[in-house]
């Protein structure tokens, strides 16, 4: 009984593992999108992009579903109920990135009817590659139980930091060389943070697997750079 009582329990967690690995998909083509979107302009993939976003809360709400219903039907042991909670953090995360991603299409849209900036949406879809790409390795490290990897996606947090302060910087200076500038780059700062604070998640994510593989979270500061204060807080 106990065998068959593990196997479907083993069923079952990997039915719901199955459903993060499709919703950072989403999430993943999400940030790529809404990049593409801001840089070409185009109202349409935007638009897109923000209907989307309801797919991936619907998706999270499942996975939170399956994950209590697993918990309280196959009362898992220590190390299994660590996996099990595990699922609910890291959709928890995807959904937060997701709804970065819908803002940053929202606000391309009010970008469209402004004058370009230079050489910004270019940056930013730079930007938005090195976030996707730590999400990707992320989830990764996740299916594989590769801690090694989850803390390289750690580090890599710290790219994303300078790159968001040397575009705020950026924009600093369009705005004191013309006021008439100032609009277009206050959006565009709050694309940048979103996109900073997705980075932020994907770390999230990759310590979750630390601390599944190690039973422990990491005992080290997460690396950061000095971040500029003004301006911090990013519209939800």
């Amino acid at each position: 009984m106990s065998q068959h009582i593990l196997s479907a329990f083993d069923r079952d967690l990997e039915a719901v593992q199955a459903l993060v690995v499709k919703m950072g998909g989403m999430v993943e083509e999400q940030i790529l999108d809404a990049a593409k979107a801001l840089e070409t302009r185009d109202e349409d993939l935007a638009e897109e992009v923000r209907k989307r976003d309801k797919a991936i809360d619907a998706l999270e709400e499942r996975i939170n579903e399956e994950a209590a219903r697993l918990i309280a039907l196959r009362a898992p042991a220590a190390s299994d109920l660590r996996v099990a909670l595990s699922v609910i953090k890291i959709s928890a995360s995807l959904e937060r990135a997701g709804d970065y991603a819908k803002n940053i299409a929202k606000r391309s849209k009010l970008l469209i009817e402004l004058p370009a900036i230079n050489g910004s949406t270019g940056a930013i879809r730079r930007m938005a590659q090195a976030v996707e790409a730590m999400l990707k390795d992320s989830l990764d490290s996740y299916i594989q139980r590769d801690a090694g990897l989850a803390h390289d996606v750690r580090d890599r947090d710290v790219e994303v930091d300078q790159m968001y302060n040397a575009l705020f910087r950026e924009f600093l200076t369009y705005m004191l060389e013309d006021p008439r500038n100032i609009t277009a780059c206050m959006h565009l700062h709050f694309i940048a943070k979103n996109i900073e604070r997705m980075g932020d998640h994907a770390t999230s994510i990759a310590e979750q697997v630390i601390y599944l593989v190690t039973g422990e979270m990491p005992d080290e500061a997460r690396p950061k750079t000095d971040s500029v204060t003004a301006f911090q807080e990013a519209e939800d």
